[in-house]
């Protein structure tokens, strides 16, 4: 009789016969007749020279042969299941790498509750943060460094990418307790002058206060900046200048009356957030449902969002 070589198919055969304690069963299981099962077993005992099972055993007893195949089998199938999945999600885009790239010092608020979601969802998916403030995220983007930057407005005119509206929310200008602008409904432009801004070490030309208040209105500000959120409000609430945050991002310290908060405007300032995308990452079906986690989290846990 013509000998042939182990096979997948052989190992879960005898697994399925292990594991439902007869051939019957085991056939069900392995959506085979009886039959072609029985086939099965006898073409793999020809080949091994060895009966693996005592017939009419109940439940299914194995001789020495056949254990030894199953110990193979407990190795090599979950192994093979394990791959043909993960090359069945890398057909499907579900399964690569996620590089973010943010320009938000305030981000993690936001940004780490749909992360974790994302993981229980994909594990398979690898998200890394692009260590460091960056601020061209998307500069990344063209340059191979990052598959998604987090920014907090969008250039429609930037070639080649693709903009994803996440949510918007507001800002507000924080002073100290005995500030005489604490006495003020809100704040405007003019109440900036003469004033130091205490940002985060970013370009000017990116800070929502300067852009949508203060140039239009023609005034200049001095600057200090520092990295961290609780260096700014010990600035401001030792009255050494005053900041522009969104209110969430500081919440806990105005529970405390750390600090005071005002409205910037009468109709408020605003901020969006918009997640960028090269093209070819846009469409896969991890990237959409990130995108997705990121607006429903933020508008769980955040208050004040308004999605976009």
């Amino acid at each position: 009789m013509d000998r042939i070589p182990i096979d997948v198919r052989h190992l879960q055969t005898l697994i399925a016969l292990r594991d439902s304690g007869s051939v019957s069963r085991a056939a069900t299981w392995m959506r085979l007749t009886q039959g072609a099962l029985s086939h099965h077993i006898k073409s793999l005992e020809d080949f091994c020279g060895l009966p693996l099972f005592v017939r009419k055993s109940s439940p299914v007893v194995f001789t020495p042969a056949g254990k030894r195949l199953l110990e193979a089998a407990d190795k090599i199938v979950p192994v093979l299941n394990q791959t043909t999945r993960d090359l069945l999600q890398m057909a499907k885009g579900a399964s690569g790498t996620m590089r973010i790239a943010v320009e938000c010092h305030t981000c993690f608020d936001w940004l780490m509750p749909a992360v974790d979601a994302f993981r229980a969802r994909w594990p398979e998916v690898e998200i890394d943060l692009v260590s460091g403030y960056h601020d061209d995220p998307i500069g990344l983007l063209h340059q191979g460094r990052a598959d998604l930057a987090l920014v907090s407005c969008s250039d429609r005119d930037e070639s080649g990418v693709d903009f994803h509206g996440l949510f918007r929310y507001p800002l507000v200008a924080l002073v100290s307790n005995d500030h005489a602008l604490a006495q003020k409904e809100y704040l405007v432009a003019e109440d900036f002058e003469n004033q130091t801004l205490v940002t985060y070490p970013i370009e000017e030309e990116s800070l929502d206060i300067v852009k949508a208040v203060l140039r239009p209105a023609g005034i200049k500000v001095k600057r200090r900046t520092t990295e961290l959120t609780v260096a700014i409000l010990m600035l401001v609430a030792s009255n050494r200048g005053i900041a522009v945050l969104p209110r969430w991002a500081v919440q806990t310290y105005l529970q405390r009356q750390y600090v005071s908060a005002r409205p910037i405007t009468n109709k408020g300032l605003i901020s969006d957030i918009w997640a960028a995308t090269l093209p070819t990452e846009s469409g896969k079906p991890y990237m959409v449902e990130f995108l997705s986690l990121l607006r429903e989290t933020t508008a769980a846990a955040i208050p004040d969002v308004e999605l976009i």
